[in-house]
Parts: structure tokens; sequence; C-alpha cells
């Protein structure tokens, strides 16, 4: 039966409805043999509370909203997997979205989200725009940034310091006598895989005396294609670069790939170090060294920051910097950050 309602329940149990509500919603404060009762009329009749119903009168549906950009990325979906087991352990249901990092279809998901009656959201993006800023303001759950970033840092979020990883990845490129080292970056609007990585790398530059080059700098579209076009630029340059910082792995696959249909050898003819440590990583040939992002941390974190933010725990950070790595793989031929 489809249309059972608590009323029936009742009915059948011969309990009150506030009975039947007591016992769906875990209240101590009922006989056991009445508890029993109800659980058998619940099983005969194939009730299934509804979660918003069942939420009206504490204003919770112990569900919480989760905008990703795309569920099919392995970066994404090892966030996706931190959030789920964390949300999982403090008995929250998601309901989970692709926005495709368009911002018009961003904004309508968080109002649907709200009008599901969400009890927060965990929102990852690109760039947050000033409507993405106005529409958060607006919300009256709490929303958590998760690998993503808002201009003023003013949003509850949890991300690593991209510009001090990136910085650290090319200064240790420069340590083993680099002077002419490439970056293929995200455009410089997206304020992650695009400003925040470039500047650190832009950064480590003039901290070795090196100029910035700007034919040593490719804008890419994340993907294992763009690598690939990005090397055949690379190559067609007079003076060509030894060494190569992506900003994501997969464009550094592309990278390896693309030397390699040249009959150029990594890491002998170029150094290539990506960014973000996922399973992509370690399935070339060479294997990649990138700079380690916990990205299912960065998940967990979120959905817990976002648990404490919905109960109204006290929360000590409002913007968690969780800790990053580089691991050196065969993809470079020093082993270690000396």
């Amino acid at each position: 039966m489809n249309n059972v309602t608590i009323y029936d329940v009742a009915r059948e149990a011969g309990v009150s409805m506030a009975t039947v509500s007591r016992v769906v919603n875990g209240n101590p404060n009922v006989k056991p043999t009445t508890r029993k009762r109800v659980m058998e009329a619940i099983e005969r009749l194939g009730y299934r509370p509804n979660a918003v119903a069942r939420g009206l009168a504490s204003k919770r549906t112990t569900t919480v909203g989760v905008i990703i950009p795309d569920i099919s990325s392995i970066f994404f979906s090892e966030l996706a997997r931190g959030i789920e087991d964390i949300a999982t352990m403090y008995k929250y249901n998601i309901i989970l979205s692709n926005s495709d990092q368009n911002k018009e279809k961003e904004i309508h998901l968080i109002n649907t989200m709200l009008e599901k009656q969400v009890d927060g959201i965990v929102f990852m993006g690109g760039e947050i725009t000033k409507e993405h800023e106005e529409t958060f303001k607006q919300s009256p759950v709490p929303i958590v940034l998760s690998a993503t970033l808002d201009e003023k840092r003013e949003l509850p979020s949890v991300n690593i310091d991209y510009k001090q990883a990136a910085y650290d990845a090319v200064s240790a490129i420069i340590r083993q006598g680099h002077k002419r080292v490439a970056m293929l970056t995200g455009t410089l609007e997206d304020p992650i895989n695009g400003y925040q990585k470039f500047s650190g790398y832009k950064e480590a530059l003039h901290d070795a005396g090196i100029d910035l080059d700007d034919n040593l700098v490719v804008i890419g579209d994340y993907t294992h294609d763009a690598g690939v076009d990005a090397m055949e630029q690379l190559l067609k340059l007079d003076e060509q670069p030894t060494a190569v910082f992506a900003s994501t792995d997969e464009m550094a696959l592309g990278l390896i790939h693309g030397a390699q249909d040249h009959g150029k050898h990594v890491p002998d003819d170029f150094e290539i170090v990506g960014f973000d440590n996922t399973r992509l990583a370690t399935m070339v040939r060479p294997t990649l060294s990138t700079v380690v992002q916990p990205m299912y941390d960065i998940g967990a974190v979120s959905m817990r920051l976002l648990t404490k933010l919905m109960n109204k725990e006290e929360v000590t950070e409002n913007a968690v910097v969780l800790p990053h790595r580089i691991e050196y793989r065969q993809s470079t031929s020093f082993s270690e950050d000396e």
C-alpha cells in the first residue's frame, strides 16, 4: 500500500498518532509493548514515514543536499564518498545533484534543495559569484563550501592551501636545477585550479629569481586532451621547458602521453608534476608525482562541519585548511624534496 498514513498505523495499532510519531522518531518515552505493537503495525501496512512530515515538529528532515560539478570525476567522487560516510555516521540522507559547474544551474539546484527542506547543503563549485553569495546569505540552513573558495573567505569551508601547495611543488622542481618550468593551468577565473595555483607557480619563480615567460603558461580545461594539446604547444617552442607543473592530475596524464606521442621520455626529457593525487596518478606509466590533496578527508570534514552548524554545536574554525604534501613517483627524477 503506497498511501498508508500515520493515521492508518495509529488505528491499526490502537494508539494515538502522537504515539506512532514518537516511535518513528525514536523517542524513548514509549512502553516496549506499545513500541512493539506500533512497529508490527508499520510492518504489516508497509508504512514509510515521510521525511518532511516527520520533521515538521522539529523543522528537520535529516536530509542534506550535496551539489557537485561532476560525479563521474575521480576527484569529486572521492570527495562525495567522504561526505557520504560521515552523513551515514550521523544518520543523514543525501540528495546528490550534478551542476556541470554552470552558475545558473548551481543557483537553481540550491533553491530546489531548499524547497525540499534539506537541513543543510555541501556545495562544490568553481567561481563564487555575487549571485552565489546572495543565494547563500538568503539560505535558512547552513551551507559549507567543499574544495571551493569564496573570495572574502567568509563562508564555512574546507580546503587546503592551494597557493602554498603549488608553490611547494614548483619550488621542488626548481631546486632540481630547472630554469624553464612550464605550467598547465585552468582558467584564471577559476579561484582554485586557476588563480590560486597559478599564483603559487608565479611566486615560486619570482623567489627563485626566474622571470615569468608567458609562452610557458598554457590554459586548459582540466581534461586529458588539454594536456595532450598543451604538450604539442610546448614542443613547438624554440626554447622548450624541461619541466611542467599541471593544476590537475588528468591534465598531467595528458602531458605525459603527449610527450610520449612525440617520442619524448618522462622524466628524462620532461619532469612532470600534477595536483590532487587521484587514482589516475598510479594508473599512468610512468606513475605521476603529484601534490596530495586529501579529497576524502575534505569531503568528510566538510560534512562534519555541516553537522555541527546544523546542530548549533560550537565551531572553533569556520574556514578549515587541511595539510598537503607531495608524493614523488616516476614522472620526476628526484624522489624527495631536499
